[in-house]
């Protein structure tokens, strides 16, 4: 693992004191990571937010309490996850490091100072060393889906006067205007990855493979020490529906126009619905929600939605479903 200082610490603020509304500055087109509950609003993260900060500490209320949790993203390696933040029985709040491992996103805590590489969950150097950070089932989809499905949810606004080096064209921090070009537009049109190819540096990494190109959208399962990424074409290719088992737990990932999702496989055998959706046992189903028509829900599984590059960094070039 390759762990370098890029940015100095904090240079992206975490946000760490989130303001939910129901108005967003951005595009229906925009992704935006979802967080559910049972007993309160759904929640919207939108990565053009996050691509100024990387890190949102929040709160979860799940009914038996409220839960801490940490929305984080990597615009480098697309990687969008959220984890609970309590370690060990203690609670602790994440801010940016300023450094890559692997092209990855360096997280640290305020608690200890130990540094946690965001794709992973893992504590990579500190008091926590080798602990793993709990992944909490999450969604990444659009705006325009969100607003659609969650017509209650409310979404992340902008924190106010925020300065970020990602707005900046050096190091130092700048002024973010949320509504305007987004920083890492080039790279994701672009065809190199890592942040050589975002910085335009001849130290560009290089992709052997073939079969899968290196910004492939990946959804990562990981259930005792199996993990299987599911790339969204495979999955597309296959008629939008796989099931596997993964770990012991039997999976259903559905792959639809905003995205790709996975829930617990009830066994139903789910097929495209022409026009949306996909039906099984007598209904149709919301591939984006996992709702049925006859109002049963679908268990969403936690999740990492990241580069099929860096989940191969993380777990090697056969941790693909095939």
């Amino acid at each position: 693992m390759n762990v370098r200082q890029v940015v100095p610490k904090d240079a992206i603020p975490s946000v760490d004191d989130p303001t939910f509304g129901t108005e967003y500055v951005g595009d229906d087109a925009d992704d935006v990571l979802v967080v559910e509950s049972d007993s309160a609003p759904a929640k919207a993260y939108p990565t053009r937010i996050l691509d100024y900060h990387e890190i949102v500490n929040d709160a979860l209320d799940d009914g038996d309490g409220t839960v801490p949790i940490a929305v984080t993203w990597c615009p480098l390696c697309a990687s969008a996850i959220v984890y609970e933040r309590t370690v060990d029985g203690r609670r602790v709040e994440f801010g940016v490091s300023g450094k890559l491992a692997d092209d990855d996103l360096v997280m640290y805590d305020r608690e200890t100072g130990s540094e946690w590489k965001q794709s992973t969950g893992e504590c990579i150097a500190g008091e926590f060393e080798g602990r793993r950070l709990t992944v909490r089932p999450a969604a990444t989809t659009t705006w325009e889906t969100f607003r659609d499905r969650h017509p209650d949810g409310v979404v992340l606004q902008p924190p106010e006067n925020a300065r970020s080096e990602a707005a900046s064209d050096d190091d130092a921090p700048a002024p973010v205007a949320y509504d305007g070009r987004r920083p890492y537009d080039g790279y994701f049109d672009g065809d190199g990855f890592g942040l050589a190819a975002h910085r335009g540096t001849a130290d560009a990494r290089s992709w052997e493979r073939t079969d899968l190109d290196p910004k492939t959208v990946v959804l990562g399962l990981e259930f005792d020490g199996e993990a299987v990424g599911f790339p969204l074409p495979r999955v597309r290719d296959a008629g939008g529906v796989v099931t596997e088992t993964v770990g012991g737990v039997d999976v259903v990932v559905l792959a639809t126009d905003d995205g790709i999702h996975a829930f617990e496989d009830p066994g139903h055998g789910f097929e495209p619905e022409p026009g949306g959706g996909f039906r099984a046992d007598s209904t149709v189903w919301d591939g984006a929600t996992g709702e049925a028509a006859d109002g049963r829900r679908l268990t969403r599984l936690p999740a990492r939605r990241l580069f099929a590059f860096t989940w191969q960094d993380d777990h090697g070039p056969d941790a693909f479903f095939d």
